[in-house]
């Protein structure tokens, strides 16, 4: 077998892919007897080439490979204001989506900061540390109650069609079935904070080297109130994947959820894998993930 020769940055790392049938995970408790989840147990690892895009961002586009790279400074720095995240940030993202997409409208839906452990954070139950698999969140009578799904490097993307399709209508109200006939997307804007990234950096799957018939599946996101979905990402040999090396606070790297149109990604698989390269006093990594509804029409 020939074996792959690698440049300076591009590493190995292992990720893990799903490769059972007829993925579920319960958002809250299941049924008595009924596992939570067939996931975990359903992982296998594969050691892959993950390619560094550093001086080479312009070759990768939301329409072409799912992600792109932006070089983005932010009046923002701490992220520690939910008042400033949501006002200032907000806005820059907006704009932001505008102009590398040609969208009339955009509307931002959620954010998540993600920051290393401390004793005090741990104690916290809305905590959220640096992600290696992924998270649902469920709106009951008592708020908002977030699940994590602590599947190591698992290679996933954020929506099915149906969940896509349900995002438009939770949010947009009236303007809704107007909004869903011309093009639409959901975007996810990842930012480093306060360091470059040096531990559990993201990548992200070329969307051209996916095979949709058989590379994606749903998984049920089984609510108390509904059925929910994301994918999950079968192995093959032919996917390649990429990430930032060194990604400071003033790039953000753009992942594609879902886009209405035919003809181009409709999405980025993504995860984080652990760099052996990484320097070990490097600092731990550090994020904020905004999503977004991003509309053609007004």
């Amino acid at each position: 077998m020939a074996i792959e020769t690698l440049s300076p940055r591009d590493v190995t790392g292992t990720l893990s892919y799903f490769a059972g049938k007829d993925a579920y995970y319960y958002v809250g408790e299941p049924p008595a007897g009924v596992p939570r989840s067939n996931i975990e147990e359903n992982l296998r690892p594969y050691e892959v080439t993950i390619h560094d895009t550093r001086g080479k961002e312009d070759a990768f586009s939301l329409d072409t490979t799912g992600f792109a790279f932006v070089r983005l400074p932010s009046e923002e720095r701490e992220f520690k204001d939910e008042e400033a995240i949501r006002g200032g940030y907000y806005k820059e993202i907006e704009e932001l989506l505008k102009a590398q997409t040609g969208a009339k409208r955009v509307f931002v839906f959620d954010h998540t900061v993600r920051r290393p452990p401390t004793p005090e954070s741990l104690a916290d139950k809305s905590y959220r540390g640096p992600s290696v698999g992924i998270s649902v969140t469920c709106r009951s009578e008592v708020g908002v109650i977030t699940y994590c799904l602590h599947l190591q490097r698992w290679v996933h993307g954020d929506q099915t069609t149906q969940a896509a399709i349900h995002r438009v209508y939770d949010h947009m109200g009236a303007d809704a079935d107007r909004l869903i006939k011309g093009r639409w997307r959901i975007i996810n804007v990842w930012r480093p904070i306060e360091n470059p990234v040096a531990h559990d950096p993201l990548v992200l799957g070329d969307w051209r080297t996916l095979n949709t018939a058989t590379d994606i599946a749903p998984m049920r996101l089984i609510y108390p109130h509904k059925v929910g979905g994301t994918l999950t990402v079968r192995y093959s040999a032919a996917h390649r994947f990429h990430y930032l090396s060194g990604q400071t606070p003033d790039e953000v790297t753009l992942i594609k959820c879902f886009d209405s149109q035919d003809g181009v990604a409709r999405l980025a698989p993504h995860t984080s894998f652990k760099d052996k390269t990484s320097p070990s006093d490097a600092p731990q990594r550090q994020s904020i993930e905004v999503r977004a509804l991003v509309f053609d029409l007004e």
